[in-house]
């Protein structure tokens, strides 16, 4: 699956944004997943939507949770990301994945979108 994120800009400190990840194949097989990684940091874990028949499920990073939210919509096969309260520390260029919920359990990536959040 091939995954294209899009969204990010520049913000003042308190702002918000809404990044979105299109993917070219249905997503219902994916459990879907926002990263970011900042200039000289690793790469973290921001949020997930796990999808099954009973409903989408969520899990945040500590750091963003509360003022972020991910959710997905299957039938368009985008996941976004509302991004609420922005800091500066939150600033970094965010990737968008997707992990197969087969036994492989294959995770492909999107190309990143830069996010800046001025003080």
């Amino acid at each position: 699956v091939q995954l294209q994120a899009s969204g990010g800009g520049l913000v003042q400190a308190g702002g918000s944004l809404r990044l979105s990840c299109a993917a070219s194949a249905r997503i219902i097989n994916y459990d879907l997943k926002w990263f970011r990684q900042a200039p000289g940091k690793e790469r973290e874990f921001v949020a997930r939507a796990d999808w099954n028949r009973s409903g989408t499920s969520t899990l945040y990073a500590d750091s963003v949770k509360g003022r972020f939210t991910i959710s997905r919509d299957n039938a368009k096969n985008t996941a976004y990301l509302q991004m609420n309260s922005l800091k500066p520390e939150d600033t970094a260029v965010y990737y968008c994945a997707a992990e197969s919920r087969d036994a492989w359990r294959l995770t492909y990536w999107g190309q990143g979108t830069q996010v800046t959040v001025s003080s």
